[in-house]
């Protein structure tokens, strides 16, 4: 048993399994900094080890979403449970008031600007290697299909968002950051700039991951907008058939400058703690060993950057200052600028789901119809333009119920998913298998009639296969799908007594992910996988 837990366990980890904001570090014990960090952080460990040997501060991470932690920050929900938090930049949370007030004594600890990274050959092929190019000739080539891209979603991940304030900064040209007026001007440029998008993550080194996937594959994505360091650390894997060309916009990109940023609720030893850190990982020696292990750049004067640095001097572009002009920012993206999705739940209502189970389905289901009115709800809800498929399942599937949220007035549609959700009853079997393959049989024609579009599988189940086909079923079954469903990634949530290895191992093979809703709240795994959507 001990051993199958472990290799459930390790399935997970390696899947990408999703961390909470809200899991429980401890008290405060002298010498250890609870702190509350960017998921692309995890990369500092090997120098917070060194660090905690030199001055005696021990980290302890959790890792969240950008939105998720300023929401955290902005509801007291960092309160007593967190000394710092660090992020790879504040400005989003210097627009929220009640987050800014929360933050202490901030240390700025590395940088790397948001880039375009493209393959070689089609960096050539544009003529963009050594060349200066702008954000407008780069939206235009987009708006050409001439080059297709990952980015992370701007609502889930500061790379992604840093991107979209970039280009449409660029894009308006006032030379002040944008503000909510200007965004309609350059909406037409922006949507021809995202039609070129074919891959969304909520995180970067998922990004990463999932491109590196695609590129040895049949359907190949041409580059990524991430940060200058998620992109060299790709080129110096080894896994790339071909190293990515870093396009470094003339007109200015946005930097994360990663401050690690004390809480004002923190207690004397924690500043102390804090103190001594910052003032450790920022000595020559550290911010080299810094840049040569996570290929961040140096903030300290007189550090050499490494060679893998093409550009030195970068122009930076301004920054939204107001809450408003974000919001109005993030609306026009996810409602009328990117391409829209199409979404495939496939619900376990099995027995096992009665009572408390089958309400917390429900409940994050409304969540996504507008029901949560909290930040991250805002943002993570089903959008204009999306296709909601929902196939429940017991003993078998039931049959495919397809929403579509029009662009104007989506009230209505919205409160028909929220009504299907709230139909929705336990009892039955559980035919995992059965149904996952019904929902790439059900995908097929909607996808060879409308391609264009971020589609995804959703798969939630609290319980472990007992009805119909097996894993190793599907496995044979998913050898024969057509190549453009086959590239639909399904992303799995791991609830109740659900089987981890075998959900580690659907989200492997299709290029999705494992969240973990076990102690967890169900509406927030949901919100949070909308973050790759």
């Amino acid at each position: 048993m001990r051993k199958v837990l472990a290799l459930a366990v390790s399935a997970l980890v390696l899947a990408g399994c999703s961390d909470s904001s809200s899991a429980p570090l401890g008290e405060p014990e002298p010498g250890t900094l609870r702190i509350l960090a960017g998921s692309e952080l995890a990369d500092m460990q090997p120098v917070l080890d060194e660090a905690a040997q030199a001055t005696g501060v021990k980290v302890k991470f959790t890792f969240t979403g950008t939105l998720e932690g300023a929401e955290a920050l902005a509801n007291g929900g960092v309160d007593g449970k967190y000394d710092a938090v660090w992020f790879s930049s504040n400005r989003y949370l210097a627009g929220i008031p009640e987050a800014a007030k929360r933050l202490g004594n901030q240390v700025k600890i590395m940088s790397s600007p948001v880039v375009l990274g493209l393959a070689a050959p089609v960096a050539q092929r544009l003529g963009w290697t050594g060349k200066p190019v702008s954000w407008g000739e780069i939206a235009a080539q987009a708006g050409k299909k001439a080059f297709s891209y990952g980015m992370t979603d701007p609502s889930a991940s500061n790379s992604g968002f840093s991107a979209l304030v970039g280009v449409a900064s660029a894009l308006a040209g006032a030379g002040n950051a944008i503000d909510a007026r200007q965004i309609a001007s350059v909406t037409p440029q922006l949507t021809q700039f995202f039609s070129a998008q074919a891959l969304s993550a909520g995180s970067s080194g998922w990004l990463s991951d999932a491109y590196i996937r695609r590129a040895t594959g049949p359907d190949p994505v041409d580059g990524l907008i991430n940060y200058e360091s998620v992109l060299l650390s790709a080129n110096a894997s080894g896994k790339l058939p071909a190293p990515l060309t870093l396009v470094y916009p003339s007109d200015g990109v946005v930097t994360a400058d990663y401050p690690l940023s004390l809480l004002a609720s923190a207690g004397d030893d924690a500043r102390s703690a804090h103190q001594r850190l910052s003032d450790y990982l920022r000595t020559p020696e550290v911010q080299k060993r810094i840049m040569e292990t996570t290929q961040r750049r140096p903030v300290v004067p007189g550090v050499a950057l490494g060679s893998q640095f093409a550009a030195h001097d970068l122009v930076e572009l301004p920054f939204p200052v107001t809450q408003q002009a974000v919001d109005a920012l993030l609306q026009a993206y996810f409602d009328k600028i990117r391409r829209p999705s199409r979404t495939l739940y496939v619900l376990d209502t099995s027995g096992s789901m009665k009572g408390e189970r089958i309400e917390s389905l429900r409940s994050a289901l409304a969540g996504l119809t507008g029901a949560d009115n909290s930040l991250t709800g805002r943002y993570r809800r089903f959008r204009s333009r999306e296709e909601v498929v929902m196939l429940p399942f017991n003993t078998r599937p039931s049959g495919a119920t397809t929403f579509t949220v029009p662009e104007q007035d989506p009230a209505a549609e919205l409160a028909r998913i929220k009504t299907f959700a709230d139909g929705l009853s336990a009892g039955g079997g559980t035919a995992i298998y059965d149904s996952l393959s019904a929902a790439y049989r059900e995908l097929e024609p909607v996808q060879a009639r409308d391609p264009d579009r971020f589609t995804s599988i959703v798969l939630m189940t609290d319980g472990e296969n007992a009805n119909g086909s097996s894993l190793a079923d599907f496995k044979l079954a998913f050898g024969t799908i057509p190549p453009p469903v086959k590239q639909v990634p399904v992303f799995t949530v791991l609830f109740g007594e659900g089987s981890g290895d075998e959900l580690a191992d659907v989200a492997a093979m299709t290029g999705g992910k494992v969240f973990d809703a076990r102690e967890t709240q169900l509406s927030d795994v949901f919100k949070e996988i909308r973050g790759y959507q």
